[in-house]
């Protein structure tokens, strides 16, 4: 198992690099800044700068590396998904070998072009709305939802880039019966921290004495607690879409929205208890790419 997890970061170190100097040549083709692309992917540019450079030491979670990788390349006229899906997250089975991997010039799309089909649809939303609104005299303000919704650019959360949700299923009593009982710590225990993804939805990973827990996707609006004789670690990949509250204190965010944020709660956070606001003293360790 050593060796095959070994093997894999050694395999995600070489694609990782291979995919980051491509994309690299094909943002300076088009003569746009690591700034612009920001702009349109709504990454920071030091994960961008780390994805080219081939930095998996200033990256997230391999399924994070792979969105962002999917976004840079739909952001530059290039087929994003092909280009995620030849980064191996050790999930899913190996892919096969990428069309990518040939000229430069086969795979180039102006980038003007997209403005100019971005200027097309607004041209086309707006003489819509003007007709609708000489005919009926009552749709300015859905047309001007329309207008804005078409204009604005994405600014969902990164967490949320990751894919689509999965469909909703009913869990079975089975499943329902273990969430429960992960969620509902010991009471006597001193260590408690309950928290609510207020965000769309957030990968997190609970490490409690330690032991993992929990490490998966929360949507918006789940609440989970858990309970440490010890310690226990909460890591978020979108820091700002989850509140914490430490042993009943006042919830407050994890983090910065984006951000990956990992801290650590201890039983000596008790005796520092702050009065003021009733938060306790945290033992953090923040990880922020």
């Amino acid at each position: 198992m050593k060796e095959q997890t070994l093997q894999l970061v050694k395999e995600q170190k070489e694609l990782l690099a291979e995919i980051g100097d491509y994309l690299r040549r094909l943002r300076q083709h088009q003569e746009l800044s690591l700034e612009d692309v920001a702009t349109i992917t709504l990454i920071p540019v030091r994960t961008l700068s780390a994805i080219e450079d081939g930095d998996l030491n200033r990256l997230p979670e391999p399924v994070y590396i792979q969105g962002f990788i999917k976004r840079y390349a739909d952001a530059i006229g290039v087929d994003g998904t092909e280009f995620a899906n030849a980064f191996p997250t050790g999930i899913h089975p190996k892919p096969s070998k990428p069309s990518w991997r040939g000229t430069i010039e086969a795979q180039l799309r102006p980038f003007h072009l997209y403005l100019l089909y971005t200027l097309l649809v607004l041209g086309a939303i707006s003489g819509l709305s003007y007709m609708m609104n000489r005919s009926t005299g009552q749709l300015p303000r859905y047309a001007s939802n329309a207008q804005l919704s078409a204009g604005q650019p994405n600014s969902q959360p990164l967490g949320e880039f990751y894919g689509p949700p999965a469909p909703s299923q009913s869990p079975s009593p089975s499943s329902r019966a273990v969430k429960t009982a992960i969620a509902s710590p010991t009471s006597d225990k001193p260590v408690r921290v309950s928290l609510t993804v207020k965000g769309q939805q957030s990968w997190l990973r609970i490490v409690v004495d330690g032991k993992t827990e929990f490490e998966g996707m929360l949507s918006q609006g789940a609440q989970r607690s858990w309970a440490a004789e010890e310690q226990l670690t909460v890591r978020a990949g979108d820091a700002g879409a989850v509140e914490v509250s430490y042993n009943e204190s006042q919830p407050k965010p994890l983090g910065q929205p984006g951000d990956v944020q990992e801290k650590t709660f201890g039983k000596t956070s008790q005796a520092s208890l702050n009065p003021a606001d009733g938060s306790a003293n945290e033992t953090a360790i923040s990880q922020v790419f």
